[in-house]
């Protein structure tokens, strides 16, 4: 079954055409450029260009698809979490097609499509399989998830962040250090060429871990602190290039630290349960960075655990594929099939352990 899938959550504008796993096209139109002299995401902005570059990046979906919109079975949309008026366009636009052609529109969770990211494939390529139950990480902008997959369409969440994602920090970071926005990239390039151990930094909720969460601000604010300081030390002449480096370096490695041991002591706990988790799968846009793939490489060897990233960049920022391939596995559950589009609406808080509003809980 081909599915169309669409996704506005934020400031990407993308569709996709799926079928089963495997991903015949994926198009992302990023708005970043337009949003990096604001220093972070305008909605009324991210929803007129959503507007205007909608129904471009639908037909060159079908276009590099091979097929036409006479071909689509199914149609997709990312219903929620983002933002409210991002979400309007593509939950807009979607229903217009439903009714047009007269096919099944399926709501998705946005973090769901992330978690599933990792069991996306290419045209003519197959994975490897999961076993349930498994547990997935989402390291997004606005998400650092640890979540229990019971299966698919069945996930409970064993810890979230406080404050802060983990994306969300290391945007801010950069900031600080005047790498622009969105900055983790950035931040990434600096990184590799810093001391992670030249500067002090305290690791975030030490001797706190039981509480089963993240927190990123207390990091930020002590991040904060040391350049400010550093620049006052510089009288007036600003940062190095080599002190940027370095202080890129110190921050993702405690960001990076933080996010691991909370993970890795609540998997060991599940083990401890007699859970017998054996896969990872990490989703996410910070999931593109390399440090945080070797480490989490490291952690899931050290736990006995195969660890799975999508196989492709394009697929750890935001993107309709995955919106696609989630969609895939739901439909073949028929709490996930509704009827009326008058009950799909834009959920921006939505959670991945929460159905969307249905019928039959009306």
């Amino acid at each position: 079954m081909k599915i169309l899938a669409i996704d506005t959550s934020c400031d990407e504008t993308a569709a996709a055409v799926t079928e089963e796993t495997a991903i015949l096209s994926n198009v992302v139109w990023s708005q970043a450029s337009a949003h990096a002299k604001f220093g972070g995401v305008m909605p009324s902005l991210a929803q007129r260009m959503h507007e205007e570059r909608i129904d471009w990046v639908i037909n060159k979906a079908l276009k590099n698809a091979q097929c036409s919109m006479s071909d689509v079975q199914c149609l997709a949309v990312t219903a929620g979490p983002g933002l409210a008026i991002a979400l309007e366009v593509g939950i807009r636009r979607a229903k217009e097609l439903a009714r047009e052609l007269k096919i099944p529109l399926i709501p998705v969770n946005h973090v769901e499509g992330h978690v599933l990211s990792p069991l996306a494939f290419s045209r003519g390529i197959k994975g490897g399989g999961i076993v349930f139950p498994a547990i997935g990480l989402v390291v997004s902008g606005k998400h650092t998830d640890v979540i229990l997959i019971k299966k698919i369409g069945d996930y409970e969440i064993l810890a979230e962040t406080m404050d802060d994602a983990l994306g969300e920090a290391l945007d801010k970071a950069a900031r600080m250090l005047g790498l622009g926005y969105p900055g983790g990239a950035i931040l990434e390039k600096m990184a590799k060429e810093g001391n992670p151990k030249m500067y002090p930094l305290p690791l975030p909720m030490a001797r706190r871990e039981e509480k089963n969460a993240f927190s990123y601000s207390g990091l930020k604010t002590a991040f904060f602190r040391l350049t400010e300081s550093l620049n006052r030390a510089s009288r007036q002449a600003g940062l190095s290039k080599e002190q940027i480096q370095d202080l890129a370096a110190v921050f993702q490695d405690r960001a990076f630290e933080h996010v691991v041991r909370i993970s890795a002591r609540i998997i060991q706990d599940l083990k401890d349960k007699e859970y017998k988790i054996k896969d990872l799968l990490v989703g996410g846009g910070v999931g593109a960075n390399v440090e945080l793939r070797n480490r989490l490489r490291k952690m899931a060897n050290e736990l006995d655990l195969k660890v799975h990233f999508p196989y492709s960049t394009r697929l750890y920022g935001d993107n309709a594929a995955m919106i696609g391939v989630a969609a895939g596995f739901n439909i073949q559950d028929l709490r996930f099939r509704i009827q009326d589009l008058n009950l799909i609406d834009r959920e921006p808080r939505a959670r991945i352990d929460k159905g969307f509003k249905r019928e039959e809980n009306k």
